[in-house]
């Protein structure tokens, strides 16, 4: 992934303000975070969802594979 080094962020912070105007441009900040911060909300949550269900499977593949051995073990015991 490409490293950003301060100048290339301040070149784009002046040709940001030559564009969109000193006045306009802190409103534009506010809604780059904003929308920043809606998707690392989304991200997050959809990453807890993948958690909570993975975590479901795996406590379904021990409990399957300790039935699957409680089982051969009575079949050897018979």
């Amino acid at each position: 992934m490409p490293q950003i080094g301060w100048l290339e962020i301040l070149a784009i912070v002046i040709i940001a303000i030559l564009v969109l105007g000193p006045k306009e441009f802190p409103i534009a900040l506010k809604k780059i975070g904003s929308y920043f911060g809606k998707l690392k909300n989304t991200l997050s949550s959809f990453q807890r969802e993948v958690t909570s269900i993975t975590d479901n499977i795996d406590i379904e593949k021990d409990i399957n594979q300790k039935n699957t051995k409680k089982e051969n073990n009575k079949e050897e015991n018979e």
